[in-house]
């Protein structure tokens, strides 16, 4: 597949993310069929025109990949704040996909 092609994949994948919702990069390149690709949806995003839910998007670990102090940090936070999803010291609790791991170990039988 072409890099374009590539591309449109991962700039449809974006678009999906539902209002209130957020992946990671590297769930995203995941998602469009492109595992390994974080930094190309990274790229995109920085080289897009601001039309795609952008903010939906952050780092594995749930934080918001712009400096703390920078316009871009508190414009992420304030879109996300106000779809509903909960910021705290500019990281987001990611859910993850699959069971789980507590309630396998500590659920009763």
């Amino acid at each position: 597949m072409g890099e374009k092609n590539i591309k449109q994949a991962i700039i449809r994948r974006i678009r999906a993310i539902p209002r209130g919702t957020v992946m990671a990069y590297g769930d995203v390149a995941a998602a469009a069929g492109f595992p390994g690709r974080a930094r190309l949806v990274a790229r995109i995003l920085s080289e897009s025109d601001g039309d795609l839910p952008w903010h939906r998007v952050l780092r594995a670990s749930g934080q918001i990949a712009f400096p703390p102090d920078s316009p871009l940090f508190a414009e992420q936070t304030q879109r996300l704040r106000a779809e509903g999803v909960r910021v705290e010291n500019g990281r987001v609790k990611l859910r993850r996909s699959g069971p789980d791991l507590d309630a396998l170990l500590w659920a009763p039988d």
